[in-house]
């Protein structure tokens, strides 16, 4: 099948790649020029494991290629997938400028009947404004149809998680679009997995929901470790307790500095403001995005506890990417926590495996360090900001030459406290002892 990308982010540069890796014949679109050159060499523009020897392979066998020509594209593919970005406005309304300029890209160059696939996250209605935008600008009457197929892929396990879905959601009315999907889907459904057909706009509400969903287990936890705190209960035992009960499960339940990146806040805010245009309350999605900001400013307190002052002392953050196996610091807890050490005058260093050239260009005042015992020599502190499994089983004794003061703020609960004490480091969890 002829299939066409617009936008080479996470979600269409995983997904093109993917499916062109399934056989089909895939056009990516991007109005980037140094990122297409590079695509077109086999760079990537992110890590995420897998997705450069996909590309590269596929790119040696001609099932995929990349451009700047939006005409070409839309005339060569039989399935056009919108794979742009909808970034929360100032306000948590989302941007949806881009979907709608590529709509009518898509709208001045349709020659021959076409299904156009919302794959971004958008608010419920925008396959509806999609249609009535190409509509507006076709030449000529030309049949096509605009369906959600929302993604669910996870940053560090996008490539698995394509290849192994647990489910696949396709919104429309069109039983010519549902054959085609079908087609499209078929490698990689199971019978124990999941395609699921509805229309539109339930679709489209049902991504957000998702996310809003796994953000509200989250920040639940998180608000449990304040009480567990207070009365000396351990919020790890607490949560391996409550997910025990099969109606509830494990997941998400795993308290810790807070979640981040490109999905989940911008979402919760997203879903609570199409719930208040439509003049319903939202508290619910409000007090889970609160809870969140709340939580990543909640490890600098803790750390105060054992330095009261922190002027000119050496505080070492391991991790900056919002979560393990992915560059991605969109709205990561670490760029908060850096901020708070920076208004207190403290001296900092990060390391993470993957993340630091996209935080150099982010963040100036911090020392970022390419090897995670060098980022500790003379540290009074470290954080424990992202759980990265290199973290989990370091060497001790080396970290207790190299610190000044063997304290340890864990951010992400990886360790035992007991036996962190043991060894001669004081500790500092969430919700922990």
């Amino acid at each position: 099948m002829k299939l066409a990308f617009f936008g080479t982010g996470y979600v269409g540069l995983v997904t093109g790649t993917c499916f062109a890796d399934l056989g089909n014949k895939v056009i990516c679109v991007d109005i980037n020029k140094n990122k297409i050159k590079n695509l077109t060499k086999g760079l990537i523009p992110f890590y995420e494991p897998g997705l450069k020897e996909l590309v590269q392979r596929n790119l040696k066998q001609k099932r995929l290629r990349f451009t700047l020509d939006f005409k070409g594209a839309v005339e060569f593919a039989d399935v056009i997938f919108i794979c742009v970005g909808t970034p929360s406005k100032t306000n948590g309304n989302v941007d949806l400028s881009q979907i709608y300029s590529v709509a009518e890209e898509i709208g001045k160059h349709m020659n021959s009947y076409k299904i156009i696939i919302n794959k971004s996250t958008v608010p419920v209605g925008t396959a509806e404004k999609v249609e009535r935008i190409i509509k507006s600008k076709l030449k000529k009457p030309i049949s096509f149809d605009v369906i959600s197929n929302p993604e669910f892929l996870r940053e560090g396990a996008a490539v698995k998680d394509f290849q192994n879905p647990d489910r696949i959601i396709i919104g429309t009315d069109s039983e010519k679009a549902k054959l085609i999907m079908n087609q499209l889907y078929k490698p990689v459904l199971r019978a124990e997995r999941t395609m699921l057909f509805t229309d539109t706009k339930t679709s489209e509400i049902i991504k957000y929901a998702s996310n809003a969903m796994l953000a509200l287990r989250i920040s639940f936890v998180n608000e449990l470790s304040y009480l567990c705190e207070a009365t000396g209960a351990d919020i790890k035992q607490v949560a391996t307790g409550v997910g025990l009960d099969n109606r509830i499960g494990s997941r998400f339940l795993q308290a810790g500095v807070g979640y981040g990146g490109s999905c989940f806040s911008k979402d919760v805010k997203g879903l609570a403001q199409t719930l208040e245009q439509h003049g319903f309350a939202s508290n619910i999605l409000r007090a889970v995005d609160y809870v969140n900001e709340r939580q990543k400013k909640s490890l600098i307190p803790k750390l105060k506890k054992f330095l009261p002052n922190l002027e000119g002392k050496r505080i070492t953050l391991w991790g900056i990417s919002f979560k393990p196996r992915t560059s991605d610091i969109r709205d990561a807890p670490s760029l908060v926590v850096m901020e708070q050490l920076k208004n207190e005058y403290a001296v900092i260093s990060a390391y993470d495996p993957e993340a630091i050239p996209e935080a150099k260009k982010q963040v100036k005042g911090v020392n970022f360090i390419d090897d995670a015992y060098i980022a500790l020599k003379g540290s009074d502190a470290l954080i424990i900001m992202t759980e990265w499994d290199e973290f989990r089983e370091p060497d001790f004794e080396l970290m207790k030459k190299l610190m000044r003061r063997k304290i340890i703020i864990d951010g992400r609960n990886i360790y035992n406290p007991d036996s962190i004490r043991a060894l001669g480091f004081e500790y500092a969890g969430v919700g922990r002892k």
